[in-house]
């Protein structure tokens, strides 16, 4: 049975509940938090393997902790998923730009919850099997042991989802992935997400590898399909 340790915040008592019996129940260890303080203060002695961020909290908001999680090196690479209410995109693509690795809208189904946290941790061990390798493409060199990505030699700060996108598109150099593709390559099989989510995460991943992310040399679009990391990329710099 699994043995990650989650730590999860939600105000609301009927939700936390069914959030740590229903995770409890598939092996993982689960601490729950009322107030996303109380989640903050827990991390300065313990961390966990993952976190489950509601984003309306009194206090401080969950994308507030996520901001925070982030800027905090104890917790920086450690996944997020957020648990909204809302459906406005805006939400959603905030809590990924401030790091998150997926978002659950409320209301949602335990089979659902359950299959995106089983789908986070598969990357992560997969992407930890794996890691014995370091990546090099034109100024972009990834070090897949520390999990950490350079262009020019200088350190830029990935979440695990643009980490894994970046990754497989470099080792597809030249090939077109679709949408579908990279959903079912990064977010594993449970991913119940739409396709829009690959397109934000392309989106900010352009932002940090290039020089112009309206004119993108490397990530290029292929309109109606996907995606495609320009082989040629390095020499047209």
């Amino acid at each position: 049975m699994s043995k990650e340790l989650i730590f999860a915040v939600e105000d609301e008592a009927n939700i936390q509940q069914l959030i740590k019996y229903n995770l409890e129940a598939n092996g993982y260890k689960v601490i729950t938090f009322d107030t996303g303080e109380q989640l903050i203060e827990e991390c300065k002695s313990n961390v966990p393997n993952l976190f489950i961020l509601d984003i309306m909290l009194p206090g401080i908001d969950g994308l507030e902790v996520c901001r925070q999680l982030r800027q905090n090196l104890r917790t920086k690479s450690i996944p997020v998923i957020i648990l909204t209410a809302k459906n406005e995109e805006f939400d959603k693509v905030l809590g990924l730009e401030l790091g998150a690795d997926d978002y659950i809208t409320k209301p949602f189904s335990v089979r659902e919850l359950v299959a995106r946290v089983k789908a986070l941790f598969r990357r992560v061990h997969i992407s930890l099997e794996n890691s014995s390798e370091i990546i090099s493409y034109g100024n972009i060199s990834m070090d897949c042991t520390r999990r950490e990505v350079f262009k020019d030699d200088r350190l830029i700060d990935l979440p695990l989802k643009e980490f894994e996108l970046l990754k497989l598109l470099i080792m597809n150099k030249g090939k077109v992935l679709s949408r579908e593709i990279l959903l079912e390559k990064v977010w594993g099989f449970d991913y119940y997400g739409e396709t829009r989510t690959v397109d934000v995460h392309i989106r900010y991943l352009r932002q940090k590898i290039e020089d112009d992310d309206s004119n993108p040399v490397y990530i290029e679009t292929i309109r109606g399909i996907g995606y495609r990391f320009n082989d040629k990329g390095a020499t047209n710099k």
